[in-house]
């Protein structure tokens, strides 16, 4: 019998996705999936060129290219993030394979095993996946509709002297809360008192359908390093995978050389065309059309959910992204609940899975994507899942 090989210790932390497990599930027929951040192909933009556009199929850009981006991309990207409040160079920029490798570049960068991480708890579940398999303590602070308290921020960050901290301040994932503009000052101030690096990550920054404050705080910090991280992933198109980071200058170097270990470069005609969209007057147009047409389907999702999980869950109504977190009145745990909902033709995402292993386990939440069903699958599907949770109620 062949030995089994060895392998690197981390592997011992290493988790499956279950988004993408769900996702590959919700591709059965008849599958209603509020699971996965899956944009709606009626709201993605039908590019278009013109006589100024950069031709995305010359045999130029079928060629390796710079592991930094294409230049043409970096330059408007650096305009796109000055329209964000974002004062950067062209050269602190790096263009990604989706903003899923920035968070797997920062975590290459700032853990080694043991390695002490702040995040919101609950937070993006793909971004605990990747700090915890370089080995983080990931130590998740509370979140409310402002933010993270600043206060227990400074607390924590005496006791246990981070290394960094992951946030999702606009629209944050799972829960859709965005921070105010006090409380990014707030937090701002305290990062820059103790230096502390911040990975601020923003996906759903343009899906906005309410008026809230959207000021990046990486752009308030005056001495603590940073990374910011966008994606083109929820405004074009996801398949693509052409996302970004911008960083400051003692950080980007590092960055770069990570890049290059990585995956050399990013695809080359996905990031000519992105440019190409950030250079044309009609992006102003789709993204008004983009954030109408998911407004309606939030709102949709808000009728169904009152006429469904009046009586069962609480949540309010998010100014942006695509997700509702439900906070169920019976705090039971929804984890054995996907495989009764997938047996009955309904996806969605447990709650629990967004926390960071260290805390207290949190039960009775739920992220229900409004992005991808349309109305009649969206009644039909919440209808079904409320059953479940009825049937599965603890016995008071």
């Amino acid at each position: 019998m062949p030995s089994s090989p060895q392998l690197s210790e981390r592997i011992s932390r290493l988790t499956s996705s279950l988004v993408r497990e769900i996702l590959a599930a919700a591709q059965a027929p008849g599958m209603i999936s509020f699971a996965g951040g899956l944009p709606s192909a009626e709201a993605m933009p039908l590019l278009r060129d013109t006589p100024h556009s950069h031709d995305w199929l010359s045999p130029v850009f079928q060629q390796y290219g710079q592991s930094e981006g294409e230049p043409i991309l970096r330059a408007r990207l650096a305009d796109w993030l000055a329209e964000c409040g974002m004062q950067v160079s062209p050269h602190q920029t790096l263009v990604l394979s989706g903003s899923q490798q920035g968070i797997d570049l920062a975590a290459k960068l700032f853990v080694d095993p043991g390695t002490p991480l702040l995040c919101e708890a609950p937070t993006y579940l793909a971004a605990l996946q990747a700090f915890q398999l370089f080995g983080a303590n990931c130590l998740g602070l509370p979140l409310t509709n402002d933010g993270i308290d600043p206060e227990l921020l400074a607390q924590i960050i005496e006791t246990y002297q981070p290394r960094a901290i992951y946030l999702i301040p606009t629209f944050q994932n799972p829960s859709g809360h965005c921070y105010s503009a006090e409380n990014r000052r707030a937090i701002a101030e305290v990062l820059d008192h103790y230096a502390l690096p911040l990975i601020e990550d923003e996906p759903y920054r343009e899906l906005m359908y309410d008026n809230v404050d959207r000021t990046p705080i990486c752009s308030l910090l005056k001495r603590a390093p940073w990374i910011y991280l966008g994606s083109f992933s929820k405004t074009l198109w996801p398949g693509w995978r052409v996302g970004f980071l911008a960083a400051s200058d003692d950080l980007f170097p590092h960055l770069l050389r990570l890049k290059q270990a990585g995956d050399l470069h990013t695809n080359r005609p996905g990031q000519i065309r992105v440019a190409n969209w950030l250079a044309c007057d009609e992006r102003h147009k789709d993204l008004a059309h983009l954030r109408e047409t998911y407004r309606k389907k939030r709102d949709a999702m808000n009728d169904a959910l009152t006429n469904t999980f009046g009586d069962l869950a609480d949540w309010e109504i998010p100014a942006g992204g695509l997700f509702f977190w439900l906070k169920l009145r019976n705090a039971i745990d929804t984890r054995p609940l996907l495989k009764i909902a997938l047996e009955n033709n309904v996806a969605f995402m447990p709650g629990e899975a967004f926390y960071p292993a260290s805390g207290q386990p949190v039960f009775g939440t739920m992220r229900l994507n409004f992005s991808h069903a349309n109305s009649t699958d969206m009644r039909k599907g919440l209808t079904t899942l409320a059953r479940i949770i009825e049937n599965n109620k603890p016995d008071v």
